[in-house]
């Protein structure tokens, strides 16, 4: 079974190597690694003088300017370029755990399953809510998802990131692929299309990825502006299941964190990131009532506004 791995990048840093390195040593080997960069000169100041073309051969290279990038397209452009059956997703800021990452994801993709993603842990230097949110996304327990599960689960059942995910070749093409062109969310809209093609979505977590991030409660707003105009432009997806009921979950799930760890006086400062949260994800689930210079001036992806 030949695997590729589909990384799009943007400014890469000495990181980049440690997670080439870790994939070259996976128990599954990879036919290739794609790279869809954005912005030539930085990715090309990185690797300069490194040997890099020796040291990684089955690495290929492709350059986009920073106004072609997008979530859906430069992925499905990425896919494009693979042949292999099986090919993964992943951000550059994702650091496999162990050399069985690409072996437990892709062997979770059964017959009836379109996508497989991993479990993600908090890096050393994450901050204790951020650990709470992983915790909530991202659970000990395996599961697979189905259409049988949206009653219960609501829009869970759709959850997918491309942090980490393996794909299907087969299904893929017979959906159509990411969308291409798309704010954000451009993994659990393919999921959602999935499983209403009757298929399942599984996570595997013992498919392990560090990727955390310390974000500010100004920048936890504006991801979740981007996030809101991503439900807002597919109500057919995100109309009947919502992310309210999950943000309630996770509020009570904190609070317990915090009561049991004898630190209550906590609790307010996550609630203060969860409403600055919530604002940008109204924000942006009505955008269409805000002037340009706001939405502009709160978003992450100005390139998908021009």
């Amino acid at each position: 079974m030949k695997v590729d791995v589909i990384i799009p990048t943007y400014q890469p840093g000495k990181r980049l190597f440690r997670l080439l390195d870790s994939l070259e040593k996976q128990s599954m080997p990879l036919e290739s690694i794609i790279i869809m960069n954005t912005g030539r000169e930085y990715l090309e100041r990185l690797i300069t003088g490194t040997g890099f073309e020796e040291r990684y051969p089955n690495v290929k290279i492709y350059h986009l300017e920073k106004g072609e990038f997008d979530h859906g397209a430069t992925r499905h452009k990425g896919v494009q370029y693979s042949e292999s059956e099986i090919f993964m997703v992943m951000t550059q800021d994702a650091m496999p755990v162990d050399c069985c990452l690409v072996e437990r994801l892709t062997g979770a993709l059964k017959p009836d399953i379109a996508v497989a993603y991993a479990r993600q842990l908090p890096g050393k230097d994450s901050s204790e809510f951020e650990k709470i949110s992983r915790a909530f996304n991202y659970p000990e327990e395996s599961r697979i998802k189905t259409a049988a599960d949206l009653g219960r689960l609501g829009i869970k059942t759709f959850f997918c990131s491309n942090v980490c995910a393996a794909y299907r070749r087969d299904v893929y093409e017979e959906s159509g692929g990411f969308i291409r062109h798309t704010i954000f969310n451009e993994d659990m809209i393919y999921a959602a299309g999935a499983i209403k093609a009757g298929y399942g979505i599984a996570y595997v977590a013992d498919a392990k990825v560090i990727h955390s991030h310390n974000y500010t409660n100004v920048m936890q707003l504006r991801r979740n502006f981007d996030l809101g105009v991503s439900q807002a432009n597919h109500p057919e997806i995100f109309q009947k299941v919502t992310s309210e009921a999950e943000g309630k979950k996770l509020v009570k799930e904190a609070w317990n964190y915090f009561k049991q760890n004898k630190c209550p006086w906590r609790f307010p400062g996550f609630c203060l990131q969860c409403g600055f949260k919530y604002t940008g994800y109204l924000l942006g689930k009505h955008y269409k009532a805000l002037p340009r210079t706001l939405i502009l001036g709160i978003t992450t992806n100005k390139e998908y506004w021009t």
